[in-house]
């Protein structure tokens, strides 16, 4: 079936979807479909010093990183720990290969490459040639291909593919599109970096602590913010889900003011149409928003679902879901 594009915006030029995207959303629900994510760009850092490197750069434990594991790291703002970068990655035993935010590689590929010193490593833009695919969890049928499977991943598998392999990949269907794999990564709370955050967005506003920030390791840029966070409670910000009124046309625009009546208390990030929520979204809103607060995004109502707690922090742990 003939893909329809996305047109504009981070996902720009692969699928949005292939005529029905509620069809398409099943299939993933069932374990099966591939996603063509080929924009994102993919790096490796080679070298016998690369873990123990990224380790001391990011946040995530790497040092005893084993061969086949998938693992997310962000790369903070020394003075802010505001998000700058993340690496969805998975090592070889020899090689760390990892996809980032689409647009995002060139800027990742030259500040690593500014930090390595004397140490032997090497980092390279491999996006030329390898691009990512996303398959919804099933049996793996081609042991040729690295596969990066974590938390964050969706359920699913992320494939680093040759370029020249992914067209044939994609015909062995079934396909999805962007529209699906963004509504089950919104469903699921998982938050894209750079659509869902912005310049000023801490790790501990969006629910990755665990995830993509290992809270028992040594120091790294940017993490005396998180840590006092962390011990303090109470981020600036929280990450939430809102469940959009379904009878407008309309999704709201990325960045899009969230009023509480007509006063601004977030940012709009991502929505989609899920084939059984509805229209969903995701959120960041200032920590003293009431939870229980309702909001209208570009003339759309909009219920919130606390993804993560004001309070939380050290003293306060608390059980959501």
């Amino acid at each position: 079936m003939t893909a329809v594009l996305v047109e504009t915006g981070p996902d720009e030029g692969v699928a949005w979807h292939y005529g029905n995207p509620m069809r398409e959303q099943r299939e993933i629900a069932a374990g099966r479909g591939l996603v063509d994510l080929s924009h994102r760009g993919v790096l490796t850092v080679s070298g016998p010093d690369r873990l123990s490197w990224l380790h001391s750069l990011t946040t995530q434990h790497l040092t005893e990183l084993a061969p086949g594991v998938g693992t997310t790291a962000l790369v903070l703002s020394g003075a802010q720990g505001h998000i700058q970068h993340t690496l969805y990655g998975v090592d070889d035993g020899e090689t760390f290969w990892a996809h980032t935010e689409p647009g995002a590689v060139g800027a990742l590929v030259g500040w690593l490459d500014s930090m390595r010193f004397m140490l032997r490593v090497e980092v390279a833009d491999r996006s030329a040639d390898y691009g990512l695919v996303w398959r919804a969890a099933g049996p793996d049928t081609d042991d040729t291909l690295l596969v990066r499977t974590a938390a964050d991943s969706l359920g699913g598998q992320d494939l680093f593919v040759p370029r020249e392999r992914i067209g044939n990949l994609l015909q062995a269907g079934p396909t999805a599109g962007t529209w699906a794999y963004h509504a089950r990564r919104i469903a699921a709370g998982v938050p894209q970096i750079g659509v869902d955050t912005d310049q000023r967005t801490i790790p501990n506003e969006i629910g990755v602590l665990g995830v993509a920030v290992h809270l028992n390791k040594g120091c790294y840029p940017g993490q005396e913010t998180v840590g006092r966070v962390q011990a303090m409670g109470r981020p600036p910000r929280r990450l939430v889900r809102l469940q959009l009124d379904g009878s407008a046309e309309a999704l709201p625009e990325i960045g899009a003011p969230v009023l509480l009546g007509e006063r601004q208390v977030g940012r709009m990030g991502s929505s989609a149409r899920h084939y059984e929520e509805g229209p969903i979204g995701l959120a960041l809103v200032k920590r003293n928003t009431p939870v229980d607060a309702d909001f209208t995004v570009d003339g759309i109502a909009a219920a919130q679902e606390v993804l993560v707690d004001p309070e939380i922090g050290d003293h306060f742990r608390a059980n959501l879901r």
